[in-house]
């Protein structure tokens, strides 16, 4: 009742206001089919990036993505993690206690810049930054919320794929944990091996897996 009153009193902003939000929508929508573009133009990237975790624990690393489906997160010296998608599953090896876990990537929020066939429009969102030069799309699967949200933040650049450069990451999992991914010198298009997803299993069999 509150917005009726209100738009009854300021009468030139009732002709505004059926315009305004199919405007904005349309404004997202194009947003959305940029971020598609972008996911679909980078075959492949590597970069330096920096993790963040939700207890201010910093490690950096190098990334590395061939699409479809397949990055690795290479971690700096010392620490004795690797985090490597295959195409068809997301893969952490730690070193250090000898475990591997693997899921889906389709389960995990990576799988939003991970899957070129996804249609951002259908589960992705614009989020307002406040600066025109910034781009923050959100996707979660409104079915799927047990996979978590992905943030993803882009930087507009006219000489980056589909206008875009990725400037990084927020990821939330089920469990609420939050990670924050910074990406720096972004290579695009630059010939990546299969080799480069491959992993050795720390487990006492000790099998090479990935291929």
């Amino acid at each position: 009742m509150k917005r009726i009153s209100l738009a009854l009193a300021i009468a030139p902003v009732i002709l505004a206001v059926p315009l305004a939000a199919p405007l904005l929508a349309q404004q997202d929508q194009s947003e959305l089919n940029r971020v598609n573009a972008y996911v679909r133009a980078v075959t492949s990237m590597t970069a330096d990036f920096s993790q963040t975790d939700r207890n201010g624990q910093t490690l950096t690393g190098q990334l590395t993505l061939k699409q479809p489906g397949k990055i690795r997160f290479q971690y700096q010296k010392g620490v004795p993690l690797l985090i490597v998608g295959d195409g068809k599953a997301l893969t952490m090896i730690d070193y250090e206690v000898r475990q591997v876990q693997r899921w889906p990537i389709g389960n995990s929020p990576l799988g939003a810049l991970l899957d070129p066939s996804k249609d951002l429009s259908r589960y992705g969102k614009v989020v307002p930054t406040g600066d025109p030069s910034i781009l923050s799309v959100q996707a979660r699967d409104p079915k799927r919320p047990e996979y978590g949200t992905i943030t993803m933040i882009f930087r507009r650049d006219a000489a980056s794929p589909a206008g875009l450069q990725l400037y990084g990451w927020v990821a939330l999992d089920s469990q609420n944990n939050r990670t924050a991914i910074r990406l720096s010198n972004q290579r695009y298009g630059v010939p990546i091996a299969d080799s480069a997803f491959r992993w050795t299993d720390p487990r006492p069999k000790g099998r090479s897996a990935g291929g």
